[in-house]
């Protein structure tokens, strides 16, 4: 694009975009504001942050199996005994009978330690490790998602608004034409043919506005659904092809290889292994260190014991033989998984391919579509003002100049259309390469870390609360 097309182009869109707030605006907003709204309060992005948050806890769960496990008993009972004797006498054989009740208390505690389960607790861990670098992914691709999104809703608005003030002049000009229609008709000069032109392409035009400010309110309300704020006065936004890969192929590779959904599906991969040697770890034997602590008053045996105490020390070795086959069947089902997550990376990279090469047509199309239609403009004006000419002195008929006047809103409408696709499709390449976030672009927003999140839950031991409190 030329630089004289570039400052026509961002002429006309910033005109456009001032009649997208009312009088009362405050200030012209700008697409980095806009976008630094929506990373901060889009409830879809807020949303797969606390999904985020929640697979973290997986590798506290997972590091659990390398602790203790400690539990306490406690029981109050009040037993009825009663006791036949046979005592041998003088006077032959006595059954003596001894009866009443005995209280018995009981509190006791057991500490259990897994020493080895088939190295399942270190799979598990890595596994839950790898799910977490996935849910990483995820959430940067949530947040390309929403800020493209962003852009989308932004520039809709743009666009629908300057539309819609190109069809508030169009309806001006024809009622402008339809006068001067009837003002002719009345001294002779046409005929009624020609009136009841003007006036069907006055309600014509006159629906297309309807339809504009249709279109502008739907916008509004998107706008405000992804940013998460009422739009005021927008400034125009700039395409961000300075942060893509010269050249296609180059854009392809980066995809290909740094696209968070490809990532995602690598990491899904690794977690899939693990699952395989887990319960492969199923088939190994098992050995646990239990110690045992119990303290008793009263016997509800024996009524003459007054208290006892217990304890214990011991390991116990668990050796699986056969627990009817459904630990091998687990092992062949994880084997399966991981086979379709192998499958699932490679469409992923497949899918991130294709997608950079349809946003980067996209892109170029737009590019070749702005001076286009900037020259469909042109050539619509000039053709406009010579059959007006032409229609004062009788070689154009009314129903030319309201033809001409039609294909210079066509004209424009496209022009002001194509203006969006280039800034839309620009960060639709971006999203397709992997690198639509707030570091790339810049944006004044405190980047969300979820490492720090990570880090806070990982080794905990206790607690009920999260770490923002709740």
């Amino acid at each position: 694009m030329s630089i004289v097309a570039r400052r026509q182009w961002i002429a006309l869109v910033v005109t456009a975009a001032f009649g997208a707030g009312g009088a009362g605006a405050a200030g012209a907003q700008t697409l980095e504001a806009a976008l630094v709204s929506a990373y901060r309060s889009n409830p879809q992005l807020n949303a797969q942050r606390a999904a985020t948050r929640a697979i973290d806890e997986n590798v506290s769960i997972a590091l659990s199996g390398y602790r203790p496990r400690i539990s306490a008993t406690s029981s109050i009972a009040e037993n009825y005994y009663e006791n036949i004797s046979r005592v041998q006498g003088a006077n032959g054989t006595l059954y003596p009978v001894a009866s009443g009740t005995i209280g018995v208390a009981s509190v006791g505690g057991t500490v259990t330690q897994t020493l080895f389960n088939g190295f399942q607790t270190s799979n598990r861990t890595r596994q839950a490790e790898a799910q977490v670098l996935a849910a990483r992914e995820v959430l940067r691709s949530t947040e390309q998602q929403v800020m493209l999104n962003a852009v989308t809703a932004y520039m809709n608005l743009l666009r629908d608004t300057a539309i819609l003030e190109l069809q508030r002049n169009n309806v001006r000009v024809l009622e402008a034409q339809l006068r001067q229609s009837r003002d002719r008709f009345n001294v002779g000069e046409v005929t009624r043919t020609d009136v009841a032109q003007s006036e069907s392409r006055l309600a014509a035009g006159q629906s297309s506005m309807q339809l504009a400010e249709a279109n502008v309110a739907a916008s509004r309300a998107a706008y405000q659904q992804v940013i998460g704020s009422a739009p005021g006065r927008l400034r125009a936004g700039a395409p961000v092809d300075r942060f893509l890969p010269r050249g296609r192929a180059a854009a392809e590779e980066v995809a290909r290889a740094q696209h968070p959904n490809v990532l995602s599906a690598g990491y899904n991969v690794d977690a899939a292994q693990f699952q395989v040697k887990i319960a492969e770890g199923a088939l190994l034997p098992s050995v646990n260190l239990q110690g045992n602590v119990q303290k008793n008053w009263g016997s509800a045996v024996s009524p003459t014991v007054i208290e006892t105490l217990t304890a214990s020390v011991g390991a116990q070795l668990a050796v699986p033989i056969y627990q009817g086959g459904a630990e091998y069947a687990t092992v062949r089902q994880a084997k399966e998984t991981l086979g379709q997550r192998r499958l699932d990376l490679d469409a992923a990279r497949e899918q991130a391919r294709a997608g950079l090469a349809q946003t980067w047509g996209a892109l170029e199309t737009a590019r070749a579509q702005i001076e286009s239609t900037q020259a469909q403009v042109r050539a619509a004006e000039i053709a406009l003002n010579g059959v007006r000419e032409e229609a004062r002195v009788g070689q154009r008929t009314t129903l030319d100049v309201l033809n001409a006047q039609q294909e210079l809103v066509n004209a424009r409408v496209a022009l002001v259309t194509a203006q969006r696709d280039r800034v839309v499709n620009s960060y639709a390449t971006l999203v397709a390469v992997g690198r639509l976030s707030p570091q790339v672009l810049g944006l004044s927003v405190s980047n969300y870390d979820p490492v720090v999140h990570y880090n806070q839950v990982r080794d905990a031991w206790t607690g009920l609360r999260t770490p923002d409190g709740r």
